[in-house]
């Protein structure tokens, strides 16, 4: 029988298991919660989303909708119960994030190939094993990990927005409205220049709970009181930056980031405010609402106090206060071959051992899912005794692949899907005749990279 172990139920490691168990593999999945929680989860249910409950973009003339295309012809099992536990959001695939993990829960826990060992992992296991473990790994599976990857790990630190009643927020100083008219999911509450001015000040002069270095046992360390708040800003990853970090670089940091107006204009007043919250539905029912950008650190009674000098939300209930957590990834280009396997001098570290999710060095929960969908397919190439699939440039999957192999090691950090990382476009249409708008040159990526992912299924034989 060709038995599986995949260490780690979230995305990736959900993914990977199912992908695996469809293709008659026998999957040992080991996940720790709920007997023990990590930092950032709140329940024992598989594919958690803890920092927001959108999945990017889901058209076909964007980078993030290109991976989710190219998922869906994968039959991801994550992107199938993101779009049954789906929720307004304009043109993002945002989901009912408790509805969302339990479909996930449950087509795993059914799945007559699927076993689920509700454990703690302190090390491999003997039979060919994807590490899905999440980017919140320490402890001895951390160690076991350094060992063999036998470089130091990279980390920095994740944050969560706030949640708030949407029956707390005043509409009668917010309305609903999607940028430049598309849709109405969100619900958008616009400051004046004054207003705007007074809460970036009480933002940055706001207390901060005190940000500690985690190490593979475990155990922290203070901050150093000696660092600069420049210093300590440093350690945020730049794609999700807490919004009082932003607003420590200036005044209108944030009017030119999450709380940019443009394309919002106040239908009461005809013109776009002066800067703009928006809150996004964050369940199906629409009675929580997650604001947008607005990731913190806070402490959680300078939460209520700060956010609450937005007028909208003088009196909102926050129902979930901003957190912050820590992710760990490795050095990807030093550590990872282009299988997803540690490696070290001289070759793998053992070739049935598969790294997935966050802790490759890909950023997001899509792209964390694709990479549990490209180790259960290496995986399960090896058991059969086939060539491992080397995916096409053209792709979404490939161009992320690629990017982990030939990132520049010394400024290494976390990737998202985007068009940077797809290889350029060839041929008439980027001739000088006619220059490409950004939806044009999207979906001309999408048309290449779906014509490159049937070539590639059809080459690997894969359904």
């Amino acid at each position: 029988m060709k038995r599986v172990a995949v260490i780690g139920a979230g995305l990736a490691g959900s993914e990977a298991a199912y992908q695996l168990a469809k293709r008659g593999v026998h999957v040992d999945l080991y996940e720790m919660r709920p007997e023990k929680k990590s930092p950032a989860h709140a329940t024992g249910d598989f594919a958690e989303l803890v920092c927001s409950n959108s999945l990017g973009a889901d058209r076909a003339t964007s980078p993030a909708g290109i991976l989710k295309q190219e998922l869906r012809a994968l039959d991801s099992l994550v992107i199938r119960c993101a779009t049954e536990a789906r929720v307004p959001a304009g043109g993002a695939l945002a989901v009912d994030r408790a509805h969302f993990s339990a479909l996930v829960t449950k087509e795993i826990e059914d799945n007559p190939r699927i076993a689920v060992v509700r454990t703690e992992v302190r090390d491999f296991f003997d039979v060919p094993t994807i590490v899905a473990a999440g980017p919140l790994l320490a402890g001895a599976l951390a160690e076991r990990l350094k060992e063999a990857v036998g470089h130091d790990y990279l980390s920095f630190f994740d944050a969560a927005a706030p949640i708030v009643a949407i029956d707390s927020v005043d509409m009668a100083h917010a309305y609903r409205a999607g940028r430049y008219g598309q849709a109405d999911d969100y619900v958008n509450c616009p400051m004046n220049r004054e207003e705007y001015e007074a809460f970036v000040a009480a933002l940055v002069a706001a207390e901060r709970v005190p940000l500690h270095e985690v190490d593979f046992r475990g155990e922290t360390e203070p901050e150093n009181p000696n660092e600069t708040r420049r210093e300590r800003n440093k350690k945020f990853f730049e794609g999700c930056l807490p919004v009082e970090v932003m607003a420590d670089r200036g005044i209108d940091t944030l009017r030119y980031g999450p709380m940019r107006p443009i394309g919002l204009p106040d239908p009461r007043t005809g013109r776009e405010p002066y800067a703009v919250l928006q809150l996004r539905r964050d369940n199906a029912e629409g009675t929580l609402y997650n604001m947008v950008g607005f990731q913190t650190n806070l402490k959680w009674p300078e939460q209520e106090r700060v956010f609450r000098m937005i007028p909208a939300l003088r009196d909102a209930e926050f129902v979930r206060k901003g957190v912050m957590h820590r992710n760990t990834f490795v050095c990807a280009p030093l550590v990872l071959d282009y299988f997803l396997r540690p490696r070290r001098e001289g070759g793998v570290f053992r070739p049935d051992l598969f790294l997935a999710g966050q802790i490759t060095g890909v950023e997001g929960y899509v792209e964390s899912t694709a990479c549990g969908l490209v180790a259960a397919l290496n995986a399960y190439a090896l058991l059969c005794g086939e060539e491992m699939p080397v995916w096409p440039r053209e792709t979404a999957i490939g161009s992320l692949l690629h990017y982990l192999q030939n990132a520049e090691p010394a400024s290494f950090q976390p990737m998202n899907v985007n068009l940077g990382i797809f290889p350029p476009l060839e041929g008439p249409a980027t001739g000088k005749r006619k220059k490409l708008s950004k939806p044009e040159r999207s979906q001309a990526y999408a048309d290449r990279s779906e014509a490159a992912m049937a070539y590639f299924m059809d080459r690997y034989r894969i359904v």
